[in-house]
């Protein structure tokens, strides 16, 4: 079975960035926008984040224009976006395909149960989550509207950190 560790991202500057270089943390993958109404989850997340990144945490952010067109940024428009507006400092990669014909290899792993074995749910919005232990294991999903600061995902974290 593979895990989350056999995928890459690319970088603002192009770069791969091998997701084994996340090998043992608990993982928040997000599919991002700046123009949905669930950008303020951007706050949330980067809250979440300092909240548990001494503890082996880390969120990930994927923007995608998948949705309705809400993330028209690229490139430094977009990196000045995530860093100097909304503020973050959790990894944030270049906009990506999470659903559809040139769905992204890790969102294709991400959303389907055969091969991720456990998750069988596609990203329907902007600011989907998909919680990964620190096998690299899809443990779980969440939709949009679950805030990152929500009891139902932190208390998720909180046990997979401890484990």
């Amino acid at each position: 079975m593979q895990s989350v560790y056999n995928f890459h991202a690319l970088e603002f500057n192009g770069e791969k960035k091998s997701l084994e270089d996340y090998h043992d943390k608990v993982l928040l993958i997000v599919n991002t926008a700046s123009k949905c109404v669930f950008t303020s989850q951007y706050k949330a997340l980067e809250r979440l984040y300092q909240k548990y990144k001494q503890q082996g945490f880390e969120v990930l952010a994927f923007p995608s224009n998948n949705f309705n067109q809400q993330e028209p940024l690229t490139g430094r428009r977009l990196e000045t976006f995530c860093r100097l507006q909304q503020q973050v400092t959790f990894p944030v990669f270049k906009r990506t395909h999470v659903i559809g014909e040139y769905v992204d290899p890790l969102f294709k792993y991400l959303s389907h149960k055969e091969l991720n074995g456990s998750v069988d749910v596609k990203p329907l919005w902007n600011f989907h989550k998909y919680l990964i232990n620190r096998k690299g294991e899809v443990v779980d999903f969440f939709y949009p509207f679950t805030g990152p600061n929500s009891s139902r995902i932190t208390r998720k974290i909180e046990a997979l950190l401890n484990e």
